[in-house]
C-alpha cells in the first residue's frame, strides 16, 4: 500500500512539474510576444502623437479619428495584457507554494489522500484557468494585429494628408500676391460700378431731357409750320378688333412719342411724323382737345377742313361722328357745342346766324342729304367757288340752325340718309364721302361788319380691296367709285406736294369739292386713320405714306369777312336774284 501510495505521488509530482513547465515556458513566451507587440504599439502611438504635421491640418479627417480610436484599443489592451501578467503572476506564485508543499510532503515521509486530491483539483482549477488566460491572450493578440493594421494605413493616410498640407501651404504661398491683387481689383470694380451707375443715372436724365427737348422741337416746328398755312395732320390707330385679336393677329405699331409712329412691316421698320399721333388708349376726349381751336376760326371768319382719310374699317367714322349710341361722341358733335358755346361768349358783340348743308359723293353722284332718301340725284347741284374762293354747293337745301341741339339733329337727319353696307372688314361701311358743311355769319353789332366763316366736316369713305372686303354686286361697284375718286385725291395731293403748277382739281368731284381745303384758303387739319393689325400693314403704310405728302401741302388761309356796305349790297343782290321787293332807301 505505501508502495503503491509513493508511485501515486510520484507520477503526481512528475506531471505536475512538467505541466508547471510546459505553462511557465508558454506563459513566459506569450508574455514576451505581448510586450514587444505592446511596446511596438506604444512607440508608434508616441510617433503619431509627437509629429507636427498632425497638428498643421486644419480640418480633422477620417485618419485623426482613427488615431484617437486606435490608441484607445492600444491603451484598453496594454491594461488587460498588465492584468493578465499580474494574474499570471500570482498563479505562478501559487503555483510555486504547491511545488514547494510537494518538496515538503516528501520531505515529510508521507502525503495525506485527502490533502493530494485537493491539490490535485486545485491544480485542475489553475491549468482551466490558465487555458481560459491563454485563450483570451491568443484573441487580444490578434486584435493587436488588427489595430498593428489599421495603424498603418492611418499612417499611411497620415502621410499622404501631410503631403496635402505641404502642396496646400505651397499653393497659398503662391496664391498670397495673386490675392492681394484680386483684393485690389475688387476694390477698383466697386468703384468703377459706383461710378457706372451714376453714369446710368444721369444717361437716363439726359435721354429724358434729350426726347422732352424733341418732343419740344417737334412741337415748335410744327407750330411755324402752321403758321406758315401747312396742312395739319393727326394719325389715329383704332384698337384691335375682338375678331382679329381671336384670329391671332397682332400689332405693328409703336409711338415712342406723341409725335412718332414706328410700322413693323416684312420690309423692316417704317417711321413716320406727324403733327399728332393718337394710339388706341387715347379718348375722344383727348383727340378733339388738340381740334376745338380750329371751331374758334372758323367763327372768327376762316374757311377750316376736318377730314378722314384711310382704309375701310380703320374707324374713321368713329372719329368724324362717334358710335351711334352717341356715348362717345366724335369730332362733328363735339364740334357743334362748341360753336355755340364760342356764340354764347360773344352775343353781346357780334350776331350770329349757323346755316348748313349735307351732303354725299355716292358712285360719282351728289345727294342731298337733307332732301331724304328717296331723293334722286339733283342735276342741278353745282360745285361752285365765291370771289374769296370758298366751295359751296348750289342747289343744296340749307338749313338754318338756332342752337346745337337743333344743328345735331339735322346731322342726325343727314347720317341716317347716307348709303351704308356690311363687308368682311366693317360691319357697317359708309359707301359714299360725306360733306357736311357749317358756316357762321357773324355781324359786328359796332361797326357792322361781316365775318363769314366755313366748318367742313368731310368723311371720306375707306380706300377698298375687294379681296379683302368680298365685295360684290352694288358694293363692288361702289368700291370702284370710292377707289376711283381716292386716287384722284392722291393725284391732287401729290401735285400740291410737288409744287406742281397744274393741280387735277377737276378730275373729280370730291377733288372739286376739296379744293378750297387742299392749297386753298382754308386752315385744314386730315385725320389719317390707321389700323394695327399686322394683316393690314400695307394698307396702314400705304395710307401713313399718303398723308405724309398731305403734310407738305401748304394753304393760304385768309380771313373772310366784308364791311357793312358791302354786306348790305351783298344782301340787296341776293334778294333780286330770289325774286324779292327791294326798298332802295333802307340801309
Amino acid at each position: 500500500m505505501q508502495t503503491k501510495l509513493k508511485a501515486a505521488k510520484a507520477e503526481k509530482e512528475t506531471e505536475l512539474n512538467k505541466l508547471a513547465a510546459q505553462w511557465e515556458k508558454k506563459e513566459k513566451s506569450r508574455a514576451a510576444e505581448s510586450k514587444v507587440k505592446v511596446d511596438s504599439l506604444h512607440k508608434k502611438v508616441r510617433e503619431l502623437e509627437a509629429h507636427p504635421a498632425a497638428a498643421a491640418v486644419p480640418v480633422r479627417g477620417k485618419a485623426d479619428v482613427g488615431d484617437a480610436k486606435t490608441q484607445k484599443q492600444v491603451t484598453a489592451l496594454t491594461e488587460q495584457l498588465q492584468g493578465q501578467k499580474r494574474e499570471n503572476k500570482e498563479l505562478q506564485g501559487r503555483i510555486t507554494q504547491l511545488q514547494d508543499d510537494i518538496k515538503k510532503a516528501k520531505s515529510e515521509g508521507g502525503v495525506d489522500l485527502k490533502e493530494q486530491k485537493k491539490q490535485e483539483k486545485i491544480m485542475k482549477e489553475l491549468s482551466k484557468k490558465l487555458d481560459m488566460e491563454t485563450k483570451k491572450a491568443d484573441r487580444d493578440g490578434a486584435k493587436v494585429k488588427e489595430l498593428e493594421t489599421e495603424c498603418a494605413a492611418l499612417v499611411k493616410e497620415r502621410d499622404s494628408k501631410e503631403l496635402e498640407v505641404r502642396k496646400l501651404k505651397a499653393d497659398i504661398e503662391q496664391l498670397g500676391v495673386t490675392a492681394a491683387q484680386a483684393l485690389e481689383l475688387g476694390e477698383k470694380v466697386q468703384t468703377l460700378e459706383a461710378e457706372v451707375k451714376t453714369l446710368n443715372k444721369e444717361s437716363v436724365k439726359l435721354t429724358e431731357a434729350y426726347n422732352a427737348e424733341r418732343v419740344q422741337r417737334k412741337k415748335y416746328f410744327n407750330m411755324v409750320e402752321d403758321m406758315k398755312g401747312k396742312i395739319r395732320v393727326y394719325c389715329r390707330a383704332r384698337p384691335m378688333s375682338s375678331t382679329e385679336l381671336q384670329r391671332g393677329n397682332f400689332s405693328v405699331l409703336k409711338s415712342p412719342d406723341e409725335y412718332s409712329l414706328n410700322v413693323n412691316t416684312t420690309r423692316g421698320l417704317k417711321e413716320f411724323n406727324f403733327d399728332r399721333v393718337f394710339m388706341p388708349e387715347n379718348t375722344q376726349e383727348q383727340v378733339f382737345e388738340d381740334t376745338y381751336h380750329l371751331v374758334q376760326s372758323a367763327v372768327d371768319g376762316y374757311n377750316v377742313c376736318i377730314f378722314a382719310y384711310g382704309q375701310t374699317g380703320s374707324g374713321k367714322t368713329f372719329t368724324m361722328i362717334g358710335d351711334q349710341s352717341n356715348n362717345h361722341p366724335g369730332i362733328a358733335p363735339r364740334a357743334f357745342k362748341r360753336i355755340f358755346e364760342v356764340i354764347d361768349e360773344n352775343k353781346e358783340k357780334f350776331d350770329f346766324k349757323v346755316t348748313s348743308y349735307m351732303v354725299e359723293l355716292y358712285n360719282d353722284k351728289l345727294l342731298d342729304l337733307y332732301a331724304g332718301k328717296d331723293s334722286v340725284a339733283d342735276e342741278k347741284m353745282e360745285i361752285k367757288k365765291d370771289k374769296n374762293g370758298l366751295v359751296f354747293v348750289r342747289g343744296s337745301q340749307v338749313k338754318e340752325a338756332s342752337s346745337e341741339e337743333a344743328l345735331f339733329k339735322l346731322f342726325e337727319v343727314g347720317s341716317s340718309n347716307r348709303h351704308t353696307a356690311s363687308t368682311k372688314m366693317n360691319a357697317e361701311s359708309s359707301r359714299s364721302h360725306l360733306i357736311l358743311s357749317v358756316i357762321i355769319e357773324a355781324t359786328n353789332r359796332t361797326n357792322g361788319q361781316v365775318n363769314r366763316g366755313k366748318l367742313s366736316l368731310v368723311d371720306l369713305a375707306g380706300s377698298e380691296r375687294v379681296g379683302k372686303t368680298g365685295a360684290t354686286a352694288e358694293t363692288l361697284k361702289e368700291a370702284n367709285s370710292i377707289n376711283k375718286s381716292l386716287a384722284a385725291l392722291g393725284d391732287v395731293i401729290s401735285a400740291l406736294s410737288s409744287e406742281q403748277q397744274f393741280i387735277p382739281y377737276r378730275n373729280n368731284k370730291l377733288t372739286l369739292l376739296m379744293q378750297d381745303s387742299l392749297g386753298g384758303n382754308a386752315k385744314t387739319l386730315m385725320f389719317v386713320n390707321i389700323s394695327p393689325a399686322d394683316y393690314n400693314a400695307d394698307e396702314t403704310v400705304t395710307s401713313l405714306t399718303y398723308a405724309s405728302r398731305v403734310k407738305l401741302i401748304t394753304n393760304d388761309a385768309q380771313k373772310n369777312s366784308d364791311n357793312k356796305e358791302i354786306a348790305r349790297l351783298k344782301a340787296l343782290v341776293a334778294k333780286l336774284k330770289a325774286g324779292e321787293a327791294v326798298d332802295e332807301d333802307a340801309d
